[in-house]
Formats: C-alpha cells, structure tokens, sequence
C-alpha cells in the first residue's frame, strides 16, 4: 500500500518532472508487483531518488542520513516532512551503529513487503563514472533473501549535476536489469549464502550488471575516497584518474 503523503509527493513533483526531464524506463518489468526486493542502482545525482520512484508504480524506500530529520526549525520541520513524503527513512551513518541501524531500517521495510533502494557505491559519483560497491547492500540481501534488482540511472548527472537544485532539461533513461537471487547466486559459484567470503564477489557481481547496463565505465575505487582526495586538492588518486584528463 503507498503512503499517502508519498501519492501526494509523486503529484507534486511528477508532473513537472515528467515534462522536464522526459525521463523514461525499460525493463520495468523486471520489478515484482508484490513482495520484498533490493533495487541496487548507480547514483548519478541527487534527484535519482526522484526518476526512479516516479517511473515505477510500487512505492521505494530509501535509507537517509539520520541528520536530514534532526534539523531545527521550520527549515528542519519541512525537510522532515519532505523526505518522509518522498518514502525515505533515517539510517545512522556513524562507524559504529551503521550496520545494525541500516539492518533494523531493511527488516522494518521487508517485514511490510515493500521494495527497499539502495546506492551500492555508498555516494554519489564524483564525475558520472561507476564507482567500486560498499558490501552493506550484500550484506542486507544475503542475511534477509530478497532479490536484488539492478537498476541504472543514466543521464541524472546532467539534468541535475553536483551542487543544482533545479534540474536541467536533460532527458533522463532508466535501465532494469532481471533480479538476482543472492543464496542461489552463491550457491552456484561456490559460497555459503551468509558467510563473509561471498560479500565482496556478490557485490562486484551486481556492479557488473550495472555497467553493462548503464554503459559507464567502472573504477575499482570507493567513490568517497576519490571525493575526499578531491576536496583536499590532491587531485584523484592513482588509478582513478579518467582518461580525458
């Protein structure tokens, strides 16, 4: 069942992005019309989490930084009441309690049977290219057995690059890959389902699915590491730097 303040979330902001951005979706039938799944996409930009729950009919939930609904204020108050809307709940970001809140975040979601998003590269690309998977994703499927469905974002860093809040007429595509069950893919390649060894190659596996269906090329470097090498004026890092430059 859609929340409410979801269905008014998506007419609001639908219509106008719809005539904007144009943005359209193939494989969408990839998505169950009922049951839990992962959809484990790229992230381009910030307004992905917009593209993509308006081109699909079930409503997605997304984990956000717990800071987003702790803001003071009529400023705070607003931002609380847009991203609850918008289907997002609070994940604490901290060293220590990521894991297990972002584990009691994904059972509150599968236990309702609903489609929980999820960014494998943990932020946004720096530069659009596809950045190496965090294991949290991996983790969340192997541990609840829920398909993880790949989907790419293409074309959202343009129509809203880092640092826009109005989004630019660029169109926008959606690509959806068929969802991989994460026990029978580890099974078949060798794995216990929920041991540690099969966290990273299940990871790099969706990753893959992601890059041939976005076409972007990959880098096998977290994306924050290059943000944050960046912002300190060190340039990227060695292996990361794109061909262009």
């Amino acid at each position: 069942m859609l929340n409410k303040w979801y269905v008014v979330f998506k007419a609001i902001m639908g219509p106008p992005l719809l005539l904007w951005n144009r943005p359209t979706v193939e494989g969408a039938h990839n998505v169950p019309r009922k049951g839990s799944a992962i959809l484990a996409s790229n992230h381009q930009a910030v307004m992905d989490s917009f593209y993509l729950p308006l081109m699909l009919w079930r409503q997605i939930t997304f984990p956000a930084k717990k800071e987003y609904f702790a803001s003071p204020g009529l400023f705070g108050a607003v931002q609380r009441f847009f991203f609850t809307a918008a289907g997002q709940i609070p994940v604490d970001r901290g060293e220590a309690a990521a894991a297990a809140d972002l584990d009691r975040a994904a059972k509150e979601v599968f236990d309702q049977g609903r489609l929980l998003g999820f960014y494998p590269e943990g932020t946004r690309s720096p530069d659009g290219r596809l950045y190496k998977g965090r294991t949290g994703m991996a983790r969340i499927a192997m541990k609840h057995n829920v398909d993880v469905i790949p989907v790419a974002m293409i074309d959202t860093r343009e129509a809203n690059p880092i640092g826009t809040f109005i989004p630019r007429p660029r169109r926008v595509r959606i690509k959806i890959g068929e969802g991989i069950s994460p026990h029978e893919w580890a099974r078949e390649n060798g794995y216990e389902p929920n041991s540690r060894e099969v966290m990273r190659p299940f990871t790099d596996f969706v990753m893959q699915k992601l890059q041939d269906l976005s076409g972007y090329p990959y880098v096998d470097m977290y994306a924050s590491e290059v943000k944050k090498s960046l912002e300190e004026g060190r340039g990227y890092p060695e292996g990361a730097k794109p061909e262009a430059l």
